[in-house]
């Protein structure tokens, strides 16, 4: 005897016409993996321009400037790579948000290794144009010594800072504020442009 067949009957696992409660094949995850995707570009162009300008031409206000426009394209890429349709806004900003986390971290983090590199590999050198060798004992005591010789001076005795213990955890809070900042505005920019993606994204057909 063999078993009925029909339209009625469905497939174990399989949903009906009005879909299943509690299935799964229509559900979407919380984060699209175009969004994920964009988060390691993310962390390539923050690695680029942490190398460019930080590095090999060290000129910290470039990498200041280019880090809101960093943060709003990699905001608009994780929506695009993602495919978001155009009223997502839930997919949008989650997308958008998380590839300027993921790029904000990594620039704050580089910006740090590197003022740490250069902090703890400070010797006292100066070109001779500025003058002799700072007299120092190396690191922090250099670094300290640099901002004496710039002048700024009183502008640390204002801040508390007297000696070389005081003035290594002067320079570490800014720099932590800094990173901080950096941080914040790539975060905030990458939503920005999550914004442009929705707003412009033309409806789907």
């Amino acid at each position: 005897m063999t078993a009925p067949t029909g339209a009625g009957l469905v497939a174990p696992g399989a949903a009906g016409a009005g879909g299943v409660p509690g299935a799964s094949a229509g559900r979407r995850p919380f984060l699209d993996r175009g969004a994920i995707v964009a988060g390691y570009v993310g962390i390539g162009m923050a690695a680029t321009i942490a190398v460019s300008f930080l590095l090999v031409i060290p000129i910290e206000p470039i990498y200041w400037l280019l880090t809101p426009f960093a943060g709003l394209l990699i905001g608009y890429y994780a929506d695009q790579r993602s495919l978001v349709g155009r009223g997502e806004w839930r997919r949008t900003l989650v997308g958008a948000i998380y590839a300027g986390l993921v790029t904000g971290l990594t620039l704050a983090l580089l910006l740090l290794m590197v003022k740490a590199l250069f902090f703890a590999a400070d010797n006292g050198y100066r070109d001779g144009s500025l003058g002799s060798p700072l007299p120092c004992a190396g690191g922090a005591d250099c670094v300290y010594a640099r901002y004496l010789a710039d002048d700024r001076g009183p502008q640390l005795e204002a801040a508390g800072v007297t000696d070389v213990a005081s003035f290594s955890a002067f320079y570490w809070q800014q720099q932590l504020t800094t990173a901080g900042i950096l941080l914040g505005l790539t975060v905030i920019t990458g939503a920005l442009g999550g914004a442009v993606y929705g707003l412009t994204r033309p409806k789907d057909a």
